[in-house]
């Protein structure tokens, strides 16, 4: 399984969690609630989860609501399918919480990571910032170290580029050290649940970016049938 791939199954696992949801309804809360995911392709997430279904971690179940029964026999198609979490699924999930490898440092998975703060122990995500600052710092040093031999070479665009790296990265450190503190302090953010507001500047490639809400790009279609 690819990195990729594997982030698009935590984030679902993490999503279905919550709450049962439509593969639509899933398409647009991974577009707007996790940034990471706003360039997936669509066609990535029903393979996705068809493979969790086949696991054992997903099962699927006719759609019940009065929109549905309505809409199947008028216009021909099957009612839209809801994914639910089983006790397999909800366990996995969990265990893939509880992870603090290197992967979880990374730029795009700990976007994901983090969007499912509040869903995990504390001691958990206090292993992942320290992981992920010291990632960054490591990063950091390596980019002043690139610019002190190279400044003299670099154009004045060029070196305004990689100042402005350099800036973000020292952004994102200063970012984790608050929250470390805060989770020192034993203090919870408001709103650090999936979806919530902890927002960063997403500008930058070399940070990974976190989610902002209601960030989507694309226009909404109705694609909601099983496949």
């Amino acid at each position: 399984m690819s990195r990729r791939s594997g982030i698009l199954e935590f984030a679902v696992l993490g999503l279905l969690r919550e709450s049962p949801m439509h593969g639509y309804e899933l398409r647009k809360r991974l577009n707007t609630s996790l940034g990471v995911f706003r360039a997936f392709s669509y066609g990535t997430l029903y393979p996705c989860l068809k493979t969790l279904v086949a696991n054992g971690w997903l099962i699927e179940e006719p759609g019940n609501t009065t929109e549905d029964a309505l809409a199947a026999p008028l216009t021909g198609r099957r009612a839209k399918i809801v994914y639910r979490l089983t006790a397999e699924g909800k366990e996995h999930f969990e265990q893939l919480l509880s992870q603090t490898g290197p992967d979880a440092y990374e730029d795009e998975t700990f976007a994901a990571r983090f969007a499912f703060f509040g869903q995990t122990s504390r001691d958990v995500r206090m292993r992942v910032l320290e992981g992920r600052r010291s990632r960054l710092e490591e990063r950091l040093e390596k980019m002043r170290a690139s610019l002190a031999r190279t400044r003299e070479r670099l154009d004045d665009y060029t070196l305004e580029l990689q100042r402005h790296g350099m800036e973000s990265v020292e952004r994102e450190v200063r970012w984790l050290n608050e929250l470390i503190e805060s989770e020192r302090a034993g203090r919870d953010l408001k709103g650090s649940a999936t979806g919530g507001a902890a927002q960063q500047d997403t500008t930058s490639g070399a940070t990974g970016g976190l989610p902002r809400s209601g960030d989507d790009p694309r226009p909404d279609t109705p694609d909601d049938t099983a496949t």
